[in-house]
């Protein structure tokens, strides 16, 4: 009696190697198209603020300053808000990457806490003679009021770089007793920069970067 031949049943093969490599380099290079697109609408929008010294500017002066088209535009950004939260968000990353190597030049901790308290308020106060007002300024106030979950996203990297030094204030006993460090970061962070940003409000002797400082540091750390 004939033996039957045995059938193994194939699962369907993955697309050859050759195929896949094709693929993912194409995406890839549509990746990087795309990032070379939104930089230049990002620093054509930086130039246009600059230039006028305020965020009051339309979506067609990006695009014409950009040399690209208004349908780029908007196939990367829903309009002006999310891209003044873009270049939000890129400008807090930088500060705070700017702020933790000037941080890393103390070696107390206390002492690193202190610089960066007092580089944020002066580097965040708008200028009283109204040439030199942050440009985000305005823009960070209505945002917090508006779209509060929007500011904690562009605040993140500020708030990790306030939390990474209220616990080493922890570690090193001097942070008081019964506060928690992220809690007591975010609480010394927005006293910093609304104070800063509301500087000038309060009447002719606004507030100064070290009597911020003085106030803060009171207030978290041990007698």
């Amino acid at each position: 009696m004939a033996q039957k031949a045995d059938h193994q049943v194939s699962s369907p093969s993955e697309e050859p190697a050759w195929k896949q490599r094709a693929v993912e380099r194409s995406t890839q290079a549509a990746k990087r198209r795309a990032e070379q697109r939104v930089e230049r609408f990002l620093e054509a929008a930086q130039a246009v603020m600059t230039e006028k010294g305020t965020t009051d500017f339309t979506v067609q002066e990006v695009v014409d300053r950009s040399k690209q088209s208004l349908r780029s535009f908007y196939q990367h950004f829903e309009g002006k808000h999310e891209l003044l939260l873009a270049l939000f968000e890129d400008a807090m990353s930088k500060s705070a990457d700017e702020l933790r190597a000037l941080a890393a030049e103390q070696a107390d901790p206390l002492d690193r806490l202190r610089v960066v308290v007092l580089e944020l308020f002066e580097s965040s106060r708008p200028d009283l003679t109204g040439k030199q007002r942050p440009l985000f300024t305005d823009f960070a106030m209505r945002l917090l009021v508006t779209h509060p979950a929007e500011m904690r996203v562009a605040n993140a990297p500020l708030l990790a770089l306030f939390t990474e030094l209220m616990t080493e204030l922890e570690d090193a006993d001097l942070l008081r007793s019964g506060f928690k460090a992220r809690r007591v970061a975010a609480l010394t962070m927005q006293t910093v920069m609304f104070n800063a940003q509301s500087s000038g409000q309060e009447g002719a002797h606004p507030f100064t970067a070290e009597e911020i400082w003085d106030y803060c540091a009171n207030g978290i750390t041990r007698d």
